[in-house]
């Protein structure tokens, strides 16, 4: 007899065992397929790991167990797969005790951080979207922080991607939003953000490193120059042995923005904007998971850099105004600006109405509007709150008119505008000890105001703003249950943007939780096979939206996020599919069959 019966389970004699062939019996929860082969007994977990076909209906042959759904193939000792897209089935430990079989109740394989970090690894290195699914849903499980699981996963973004991607940016644009997330939401988020690294990882070139300069004794100025310099002739091996120079000496966050932010906006508006989100993401990404990886994750923002394309190069920036040549003379006249508003520095409060005149159909009007801004005090954070809340507004007002392609042009502008805005608080109290030494910095503000001025287009004729006097918002329901309902069914309708901005509206105006809408909203972004932008626009919203502390004017934001994503939605969810089935064989999801009860 057994020592410990409690922990196993007896299956039969081996005689019958034999002669059967297989049998199936209950365990923790799930059924367990107990084979007798080539005169060895084996136990795996009759669920298919692939999709949870009953393993008892395949066949077996030479050691291997085929399932005959899709053919996965299995080693029955192991459980491991042959067929990597199908994962490994689990095991369980089997004992022959006087002529009678046992199999104990639970998988060889616990539930514990290291085994999921494992299987997160191979997930990710051979791009396996329901191996990732099952190991976030099991790392969640065990009680691990889900900072963790991003620090994995921004540490292979770096290792393994010669720069920084698309993947790695909706890692730390969801890693963001999961803070207010419940658990189901929670694990879809980190799912996505993780699945999309391996798909961005997949296939590429891993990552170069390079070294800092060996006992260098330069300047923090110096070293800006150097990265400035080398940037510009498009240099990246010594632009980031110069970035890591500045970190191995100690260079603080802010001091870094700085670095990185002058830098970047050596060249207007580069990359439509690509270029300087990027930067900002891999400094959030630096905040969730710990700035002793600053050396692993911020050169990779380098190579981008290097290669971006300056908007100074399109025609669209030369002709028919040359707007280089307008910031150009206004970059002149900065620093008397800065010096003129230093005695009032900090005092700007009309975020909102400099960020209604940043929407004016003349280049000149902007332009003013910003200088005469900082020369009544406003600080780097003020102007970059404002340029964000008009570069909302632009996707707020989108004409619908206008081809779908152009949402992005608009997007565009917007993730710029909240980068920059996020950079420049970042750079922390340099600008407020001497204002007049920080003009460069301000480079960026300016750009971001001509894209916003080329993208007028856009909203000729503007769609009218939701008003809480509109009729069609009386028509909503007016409780917080059904108004997120609601918007979830516009989502699954196509061009719903209008219907979706006014249940936005009816749910704010009326003072319900702002939290739960949000939350609403990413669990719409959460079920679709949303493209990269869409990820940016929401996560930029929800930070706007938090710097305005609500408002009219963070409801302007909201709205330009919803009608966005709106605009993207319904998409196939192929996504969704694989996290959803990940997550039921975790849970223990019945499957086609019940088990035989234990003789």
């Amino acid at each position: 007899m057994i020592s410990d019966p409690e922990n196993w389970l007896h299956v039969g004699s081996l005689a019958t065992l034999a002669a059967e062939g297989k049998r199936l019996v209950s365990g923790s929860g799930t059924a367990i397929l107990v084979l007798c082969h080539q005169g060895r007994v084996y136990a795996l977990d009759n669920r298919c790991p692939h999709l949870g076909f009953p393993l008892d209906r395949g066949s077996v042959d030479e050691g291997i167990l085929t399932c005959h759904w899709h053919h996965a193939r299995f080693e029955l000792a192991s459980g491991c797969t042959f067929d990597l897209w199908a994962d490994d089935a689990p095991t369980f430990e089997v004992q022959v005790e006087d002529g009678e079989v046992w199999v104990a109740r639970r998988p060889k394989a616990g539930n514990t951080l290291e085994h999921w970090r494992s299987r997160l690894q191979e997930g990710m290195a051979h791009d396996i979207g329901l191996v990732i699914g099952k190991a976030v849903h099991g790392w969640l499980a065990s009680g691990a922080d889900y900072r963790e699981l991003l620090r994995e996963a921004a540490v292979y973004a770096a290792a393994n991607r010669d720069g920084w991607g698309t993947g790695a940016t909706i890692l730390t644009a969801l890693g963001a939003l999961v803070p207010t997330l419940d658990e189901e939401r929670r694990y879809l988020a980190l799912y996505h953000g993780i699945a999309r690294v391996a798909a961005d990882c997949a296939d590429q070139v891993p990552r170069r490193a390079r070294q800092p300069l060996r006992g260098a004794q330069a300047s923090l100025g110096t070293l800006q120059r150097w990265l400035r310099q080398w940037l510009v002739v498009r240099h990246r091996d010594a632009a980031e042995r110069t970035l890591l120079t500045a970190i191995a000496t100690g260079a603080t966050p802010g001091a870094l923005a700085e670095l990185l932010l002058v830098a970047a906006t050596d060249r207007c508006y580069a990359d439509t904007g690509h270029a300087l989100d990027f930067v900002n993401k891999a400094f959030e990404c630096l905040d969730q998971v710990g700035w002793e990886h600053a050396s692993r994750i911020l050169p990779g923002v380098l190579g981008h850099l290097a290669e971006a394309r300056g908007s100074e190069e399109l025609t669209a920036w030369r002709h028919p105004l040359d707007l280089p040549a307008l910031l150009a003379q206004a970059y002149t006249e900065l620093p008397a600006r800065l010096h003129q508003g230093r005695g009032r520095y900090g005092s700007f409060s009309d975020h909102a109405g400099l960020g209604w005149r940043l929407l004016e159909d003349e280049p000149g009007a902007l332009i003013s509007a910003l200088s005469e801004a900082i020369g009544a005090g406003a600080t780097p954070d003020d102007l970059g709150r404002s340029l964000s809340y008009a570069a909302a507004l632009r996707l707020a007002r989108f004409g619908t008119a206008n081809e779908l392609s152009d949402w992005d042009s608009a997007h565009h502008v917007f993730t710029y505008c909240n980068a920059l805005h996020q950079l420049l608080k970042r750079r922390g109290s340099a600008a407020a000890v001497a204002p007049e030494h920080g003009w460069e910095a301000l480079r960026g503000v300016f750009h971001g105001a001509m894209a916003l001025y080329l993208t007028r287009y856009l909203n000729v004729p503007a769609t009218p703003l939701p008003r809480p006097d509109d009729p069609r918002l009386a028509a909503l329901p007016a409780d917080a249950e059904s108004l997120k309902t609601a918007l979830l069914d516009a989502f699954d309708r196509h061009q719903q943007v209008d219907l979706g901005a006014q249940i936005v509206a009816r749910y704010l105006t009326l003072g319900h939780p702002a939290d739960a809408l949000i939350a609403t909203l990413t669990q719409a972004l959460l079920r679709e096979d949303a493209g990269f932008h869409s990820y940016q626009s929401l996560e930029a919203a929800v930070r706007q939206y938090r710097e305005w502390g609500g408002g009219e004017a963070g409801l302007h934001v909201l709205i330009a996020a919803t009608r966005y994503l709106a605009a993207h939605a319904p998409t196939e969810r192929a996504w969704l599919q694989t996290a959803t089935i990940a997550r039921r064989l975790q849970r223990g999801g019945k499957v086609h069959e019940e088990p035989r009860a234990d003789p």
